[in-house]
């Protein structure tokens, strides 16, 4: 599947990005409600409306911001990790909205389910992080999910389908500078990040 960008012309120039991809051989998740949502691709001109209506997830950051930094994650996936490390310099000055979607295994939806829901979605999130970095397999979940929070995380990954995105994370955003709207598959460090953001230093 081809992954569609807009993005400037120095992004071209970046190192070449981490992500993981789908594995084809994972099965839905258990009690996965059917498809519901459109399949229709979702244009770059109305990516953020369209994320902004209907992904659900949670925000880190300058939470009052009006131009949010929407991140599709897959919770078992090392490179989201390195993502959301590299992204906590910028929460200052950032606001980041991070949807789960469940693409790589089993442990996908229940450890997304357990971050979204969380008394503190922030701070499961980093612990959830640093856990599976270190390679401990991040947060214990249960596979028991609430039938709502479940609807979400599967429309989360039919709009990562339908942006085009074959892989995790996926970052979709406004250009600081330019106000366009910019895509982007893997994850890079904070200054890259920045550029990419259209931001000055970190």
């Amino acid at each position: 599947m081809n992954i569609r960008h807009l993005a400037l012309p120095v992004l071209a120039s970046l190192a070449l990005l981490s992500a993981c991809s789908k594995d084809g051989a994972s099965a839905p998740a258990a009690g996965a409600p059917a498809a519901t949502a459109s399949t229709t691709p979702i244009d770059a001109a109305q990516a953020m409306d369209v994320l902004a209506a209907q992904g659900k997830g949670f925000a880190a950051g300058k939470i009052l911001s009006a131009n949010a930094v929407y991140v599709l994650f897959d919770p078992q996936c090392p490179h989201c990790a390195r993502l959301w490390e590299a992204s906590l310099p910028l929460h200052t000055s950032v606001k980041f909205v991070w949807l789960p979607v469940a693409i790589m295994n089993a442990k996908s939806a229940p450890q997304g389910a357990a971050i979204m829901t969380a008394t503190n979605p922030v701070q499961a999130m980093a612990a959830h992080e640093t856990s599976l970095l270190a390679g401990s397999g991040g947060t214990s979940a249960s596979a028991d999910i609430a039938p709502d929070v479940l609807a979400a995380i599967k429309t989360n990954t039919e709009l990562l389908e339908r942006l085009g995105a074959a892989s995790v994370p996926y970052i979709v955003a406004r250009h600081q500078r330019s106000n366009q709207v910019v895509m982007q598959a893997g994850a890079n460090d904070t200054q890259a990040l920045a550029t990419f953001l259209g931001l000055g230093q970190p």
